[in-house]
């Protein structure tokens, strides 16, 4: 059958994420990092995620990537297309959601598209037109604080309307318990008024599958993972999909166990100090990296080498971190520049990479979604079989590496996602 849905990800966990629910809905996925080779090979897939690395790049480096992987995916005859972003809305007064929306959108030659951020099963959601994470509003969330998008307004609609020239609506919660056929006419209605972005309230999972049958059939849906969840059951309906057995079967892993954390969310920084809490007292298995240090010169990276060689002598897991608190971060970034602190600690944690997994590791668990690009990049991964979840949004993924015999085994957790024990219990549950 054809390839059925063809997604476009602003980044590489965002990617991971969307491509994990869609396995467990049961379509065979394949991420694929930047837009590929017009040759590559694609078999018994049902859907391909391109990862890019446009959240936090200027908007019109944005819009030429994902136009360019919008080609890509029509090349290939997808029924759908899907622009991911997260959960979580991150993006400035000028991008990059509405730009590269409005830009597909043009392309496709479609009038209108939805705007469905949440994800209910990891606490985002929304409410006329407001985004909660769990009980607090988005701007209340510690997304206030986030070192490059920082989230100060909750309010979507409004956010969105700052990024666009076009007009911004609401399908709002009362509208979605009337069913699909309501709202989709309701969507319809708004597109004959020259509403081209609507944002759609999504408390539960029943919302998704609302939202998803009626929008079915738009050349274009936006948002994160959640629709991604409810989408598949739409196009069995619609005789698009067969039914697969272990659509997220993988190959047994192998090799020892590393993480890798850049991330500064809340969620991460509970992950770190659980992992440091758990193994620290007995044997030392974490090492902080310190931008300020790595301006220094080459030093505090070869001590973090040192450090990670020792600990992955008996299989690992290690853990190798950049994860701080807001005031550390904000202090490293007065002293060094907010560009320049963090291209430091991408570049060292993309070193360690691929120094570290070509000396043998082979299982690798990576934080936050710059950190995921830089290390996908830096070990040069193009292609990522999706497996089986761990946590909500964060499945394990496989890439066969040159010289390798065993595939390398590989999680890009985003930082806002996975349980406090994420960086321990990740191994334990990997085949």
């Amino acid at each position: 059958m054809a390839i059925v849905l063809g997604a476009i990800a602003d980044d590489f966990t965002g990617a991971t994420d969307l491509a994990n629910n869609l396995v467990r809905a049961g379509m065979r996925c394949v991420q694929v990092i930047g837009v590929p080779e017009a040759d590559l090979v694609l078999d018994d897939v049902d859907a391909v995620v391109v990862a890019l690395k446009s959240r936090s790049v200027p908007a019109d480096r944005a819009v030429a990537d994902s136009l360019a992987a919008l080609g890509w995916l029509r090349a290939r005859g997808v029924r759908q297309v899907f622009f991911k972003y997260c959960s979580t809305f991150d993006s400035t007064d000028v991008g990059n959601i509405g730009p590269v929306a409005d830009a597909l959108l043009e392309r496709l030659e479609a009038k209108q598209t939805v705007m469905v951020p949440a994800f209910p099963a990891n606490g985002r959601t929304v409410y006329q037109g407001h985004l909660f994470v769990g009980d607090r509003l988005l701007d209340d969330s510690g997304m206030q604080h986030h070192p490059l998008n920082p989230m100060t307004d909750a309010d979507l609609v409004r956010v969105l309307a700052r990024q666009t020239l076009h007009r911004v609506g609401l399908a709002a919660r009362p509208l979605l318990a009337q069913g699909a056929a309501a709202t989709r006419a309701h969507l319809e209605t708004l597109a004959g008024e020259g509403v081209r972005h609507v944002i759609c309230d999504t408390l539960d999972e029943r919302d998704l599958t609302v939202i998803a049958e009626a929008v079915v059939d738009l050349p274009l849906v936006t948002g994160g993972s959640g629709l991604g969840q409810a989408l598949p059951a739409q196009y069995r309906q619609r005789g698009w999909l067969a039914e697969v057995a272990e659509a997220g079967r993988l190959a047994p892993a192998a090799g020892s166990a590393l993480v890798l954390s850049g991330s500064c969310s809340r969620a991460t920084l509970g992950q770190v100090a659980h992992f440091l809490e758990r193994h620290s007292p007995d044997s030392p298995r974490g090492f902080a990296l310190d931008p300020l240090k790595l301006a220094e010169g080459e030093t505090h990276l070869a001590q973090a080498l040192a450090f990670a060689r020792e600990g992955l002598i008996d299989g690992g897991p290690v853990l190798v971190y950049a994860s701080a608190d807001p005031e550390r971060v904000q202090a490293a970034q007065a002293a060094l520049g907010t560009e320049r602190a963090g291209r430091l600690v991408e570049d060292a944690l993309g070193h360690l990479a691929r120094q570290l997994v070509a000396e043998g590791v082979g299982r690798l668990v990576v934080a936050g979604g710059e950190t995921s690009g830089a290390v996908v990049s830096a070990l040069g991964i193009r292609q990522l079989r999706i497996g089986d979840q761990i946590d909500p949004g964060v499945p394990w993924t496989q890439s066969p590496l040159p010289g390798r015999e065993a595939p390398l085994s590989l999680a890009l957790k985003s930082g806002n996602f996975g349980g406090l024990d994420f960086f321990t219990r990740a191994f334990e549950v990997l085949p």
